[in-house]
């Protein structure tokens, strides 16, 4: 049971435990003593002197503990989440050790460690440099000879959710949705239709062709799905000549072989690294949910722990209402360049397509959330995604006594936020994707590897995001 609770809290509770046990002892030698006395009119002299004993005892204890949290148990909280995020994370800037002085060696062996490890990451990042400019190549061979082929492809797994998709296939379906790795192609397909010809490709072993309809309805698709021999999974080809369409469409093939595995949509037992996210991050009129607006959004998607950089939403919104000039200094974002842009029904109802699959991701989430929630039944949508904070995993991760703010967790985790684009939303979004990229594998070295775990992890640390707001 006291296994599951922080360092910091069990050493509070040895504190307590001590102190009441001076008191027990304590009232207990005065409870004797007064009895052996026999004079009952030293009553209150005893009385006096116990009351005494215990606040003495209690303010001891408490200076005691005090000091103890601060130079023992917060230092030794610290110096295991930069451990964590050195060994985890890829962080290689210089451990700070001052505030672990008074714990003797294990500071320097801790850094000592540390220095290790980052030569070791160090040399593993050098060969992995080498292997992905080889892949990008790779890749970009891919793409180009896929491009010179006038047919949009892509690859689905069993679960008929996207593993791949060319340029001309990503003009195809954002005529229906975002298109989105590990998304489900009922968001594009009929799925009664999909499932028909599936069937028929995997009992006959060979491709199958099909019309079938969009999600919407609104087209017939002349479509030939082809099975991947022995691997799972199947290839999708758009025949014909389709809205959008163009041989020239130069947009980068997207793809996760890894997905074929399997995906999964967030449930309290599902794998944090198999689930799809997509972080965002707003620019308002002031910091009032209640009564200010919305004036740019950003969001990316990330995918198996990885940000996938051709799949982002970017709108500026129409507040409606002229924008302050104190929030205009923060951002960047004036009356003039709003002209024109959509207002908040319609960039919500965008942003809720391009998310309608993931989980939602942001820094101090409660804040961004209470805009969308506001206007949620004037846009016609219902935003149950399920959410993370990078506020909440910070605490989790770091201490809840440790800053939480963007610039801290960025710093902290060897993340580089350029001036230009901080307090921009997209380039918020980038930031805190990036933090909590490097977050997902040191929440699985804390043995939280689930979602419901993390969930349950961060409900512990609610207040803070009450206090920030």
């Amino acid at each position: 049971m006291l296994t599951r609770l922080s360092l910091r809290l069990r050493i509070f509770l040895f504190f307590c435990l001590l102190a009441l046990g001076g008191i027990a002892v304590t009232c207990g030698a005065l409870w004797l003593g007064f009895a052996r006395a026999g004079q009952p009119e030293l009553a209150d002299a005893f009385l006096f002197s116990g009351l005494l004993s215990i606040f003495a005892i209690l303010g001891l204890c408490a200076a005691v503990w005090l000091l103890f949290d601060e130079n023992v148990a917060k230092p030794i909280e610290r110096l295991a989440a930069e451990m964590r995020a050195r060994a985890h994370a890829g962080v290689t800037r210089q451990m700070d050790t001052h505030g672990a002085r008074y714990l003797g060696d294990l500071a320097a062996a801790a850094e000592g460690l540390a220095g290790k490890l980052g030569e070791s990451a160090l040399n593993a990042a050098e060969a992995i440099a080498l292997e992905t400019a080889h892949l990008e190549a790779e890749k970009t061979r891919l793409a180009a000879l896929l491009t010179d082929i006038p047919i949009a492809t892509l690859m689905a797994g069993p679960s008929h959710r996207i593993v791949l998709y060319d340029g001309q296939a990503a003009a195809v379906l954002a005529q229906e949705a975002p298109p989105r790795l590990n998304a489900p192609l009922s968001s594009y397909l009929d799925q009664t239709g999909l499932e028909a010809a599936y069937g028929r490709m995997v009992r006959s072993g060979k491709e199958a062709a099909a019309q079938v309809k969009s999600a919407s309805g609104a087209q017939v698709f002349d479509l030939r799905l082809k099975p991947l021999g022995g691997a799972p999974g199947y290839i999708i080809l758009f025949e014909g000549s389709h809205p959008g369409l163009a041989p020239e469409d130069t947009r980068p093939l997207v793809y996760d072989f890894a997905l074929l595995e399997g995906s999964q949509a967030a449930g309290g037992d599902q794998k944090l690294a198999g689930l799809s996210y997509v972080v965002f991050d707003t620019e308002t009129t002031g910091l009032l949910p209640h009564k200010d607006e919305i004036v740019q959004i950003g969001a990316l998607r990330v995918v198996r722990g990885r940000i996938i950089d051709e799949e982002q939403f970017e709108t500026l919104v129409d507040p409606g209402r002229p924008i302050p000039a104190v929030s205009v200094k923060v951002h960047g974002i004036s009356d003039a360049m709003v002209q024109g842009a959509p207002d908040i029904s319609e960039a919500a109802r965008s942003l809720h397509r391009f998310a309608s699959d993931a989980v939602m991701v942001a820094h101090n989430a409660p804040f961004d959330m209470a805009f969308l929630h506001r206007h949620a039944k004037r846009a016609g949508v219902a935003w149950d995604q399920p959410v993370l904070d990078t506020v909440l995993l910070s605490a989790v991760l770091f201490g809840a006594s440790q800053s939480h703010t963007l610039d801290a967790l960025c710093e902290r985790l060897d993340v580089t936020i350029p001036a230009a684009v901080r307090h921009t939303a997209m380039g918020d979004a980038r930031a805190t994707a990036e933090v909590f990229c490097k977050m997902l594998p040191m929440l699985e070295a804390r043995g939280l590897s689930t979602f419901g775990a993390v969930l349950e992890e961060t409900r512990k640390h609610s207040r803070l995001i009450e206090d920030m707001n």
